[in-house]
């Protein structure tokens, strides 16, 4: 089953923000709790961390905006036994 990795609430008025960095690649096994990219506002730059093991597919490119909620990713459970 894949969970979404969807843009977090950062500020009570923060809306939007930049996928900045990409730290897994798509296709990549993640481990829960490994920061997956960093989300750069006007405000707050942060850490977006797995919240389960499995394989990573990414939505968005480094660089693009999204906004608050959005899916970025997906995760992949139980990816990692092949």
């Amino acid at each position: 089953m894949a969970i979404e990795v969807k843009i977090p609430a950062v500020g009570e008025s923060i809306t939007s923000g930049v996928v900045s960095a990409w730290h897994k690649k798509s296709g990549e096994f993640v481990n829960e709790g490994e920061a997956l990219f960093t989300l750069e506002t006007d405000k707050v730059s942060t850490e977006i961390n797995a919240e389960k093991d499995g394989v990573l597919q990414t939505l968005v490119a480094e660089g693009a905006e999204v906004k608050i909620g959005d899916v970025v990713a997906t995760i992949e459970e139980g990816g990692g036994d092949a």
